[in-house]
Order: C-alpha cells, then structure tokens, then sequence
C-alpha cells in the first residue's frame, strides 16, 4: 500500500477514474452483467461505507493532515492552515450535491408507481416520493463524483508521507504509531472508494450521469490541488508538493 502515495498514482490517477467510468459504462450498456451482491443498492459496503464516504474520509484525513504536516513543518500554523483544505472540500461536496439536486428536480416528473401516469401536481422530488410515487430525472451520479474526489483527495495528502521520511528530528514513537495507522487506513479507505467506484460504473446509473459525476470529482481536485492551492491566499499543498513555509 506504501506505493499507492508515490508520484506516478496521483499523476495519472485521474485518467484511471475518467477510464474506469467510461469503460464500466461501456460494459454496462453492452454487455450486462448478471445481478451480484455489488449490484444490491443495500449491499454493505454501500449502506455504511459509501452512504457516508465523505465522513469517512474526512474522519481519517483531518487528524492525518494535522500530524503528519505538523512534523514535517513543525508549525502548527502551517498544520492548521492545511487542515483548510478540507474545509474547502466540505463547500465543494455540499455545493456539487446541491447542484445534483437542482438538476434533478428542474429535469423530472412524478410517476404514478404502478401504471407511470405523469402526475403534475408533484413539482420535485421530495413531494412526490413522500407520497411513495416515482420521480424520473437527469440523476448525475453523486457516487461518481464523492468517491473520484475523495480518491484524489487522499492520493494528494498522503504524499506527505515522502516527506516525513526524510525528517530529522522524528516524531515521538506514539505519534509515529498514530501517523501510521492512519495512513494505512486511508490507504485501504482509497481501494475500497477505487472498488465501489468500479461497482458504480458496471452496475448504476447511464453513462452521461456518470460521465459528468466523475468530470464534477476530477474538476473539483484539479481546481483545488493543480491550480488554487498552489497560490498564496489558499490553503497549500501538502508539504511534498508546495515550498516549505510557504
């Protein structure tokens, strides 16, 4: 798992998560796959993993963030300054779910459930569902794009593990155990996202739902990581990638 920080994953990992929804939703049009445990919405995986995958990530990445980027500056500053970026991350996860909502309100109508009679007097999702009818939208995959940006997110900060490496005055054998701990957990937090990634492709959703969830996961990280974090009014780059003290 110590090579999924390394620099080639985080340079090309994008075009893997843009390859992996488009050839998933290739298969899925083509070529059908019979139903598995994957394919089951209530799998559990999804239920407790994926439903909150924004929670998890955040959960291990902010005490990461902080300790591992403390010990490399030692600059609890800096350290709180990076801790940022996951705030930042927070407005683009709730902004982009918003957006997703709108779409998918402003695109759809209310299907009576058993012979799909329009019904009108349903003007969003909420209102029809609550009556247990159907609502039928544009429904851009929230999947595809939560778990390609949490993939990238990780990729980006734990790159700071080269970095820690290199220090010479290491942190205290508790804070070591700590750091490390939670890098492995995010590394296996990221083949879990990778995975059901994968389910999502072969299994949910059209392509053109998929197709802009995942550009929406991408957009976000490469606006934040590739070009705002690399200003001085930002949160920054973990300290692998940005100028020490910056």
């Amino acid at each position: 798992m110590v090579a999924l920080q390394r620099a080639w994953p985080r340079r090309h990992l994008a075009l893997l998560l843009a390859a992996i929804t488009l050839g998933g939703s290739v298969l899925k049009d083509a070529l059908p796959l019979a139903e598995s445990y994957f394919s089951n919405r209530r799998n559990a995986l999804n239920v407790y993993f994926v439903k909150f995958s924004w929670g998890w990530t955040m959960g291990l990445l902010l005490p990461f963030i902080f300790t591992s980027n403390y010990f490399v500056q030692r600059d609890v500053l800096f350290a709180a300054r990076r801790i940022a970026s996951c705030a930042v991350g927070t407005v683009v996860w709730f902004l982009s779910t918003r957006i997703f909502h709108i779409v998918e309100n402003f695109t759809g109508e209310c299907f009576e459930s058993l012979n799909m009679t329009v019904l009108n007097e349903f003007e969003n999702k909420q209102a029809c569902r609550k009556q247990g009818h159907l609502w039928v939208g544009f429904d851009i995959s929230g999947h595809s794009f939560l778990l390609s940006y949490c993939v990238l997110m990780i990729m980006e900060e734990t790159a700071v593990m080269d970095e820690l490496h290199k220090v010479e005055q290491k942190p205290g054998k508790a804070t070591t155990v700590i750091i490390k701990t939670l890098f492995v957990a995010l590394n296996t937090l990221t083949l879990l996202w990778i995975w059901m990634f994968f389910c999502t492709a072969i299994y949910f959703h059209d392509l053109p739902q998929k197709i802009i969830g995942t550009i929406f996961g991408i957009s976000a990280w490469y606006l934040t990581y590739q070009f705002w974090y690399k200003k001085s009014f930002s949160p920054g780059l973990p300290p692998e990638l940005g100028n020490k003290n910056e």
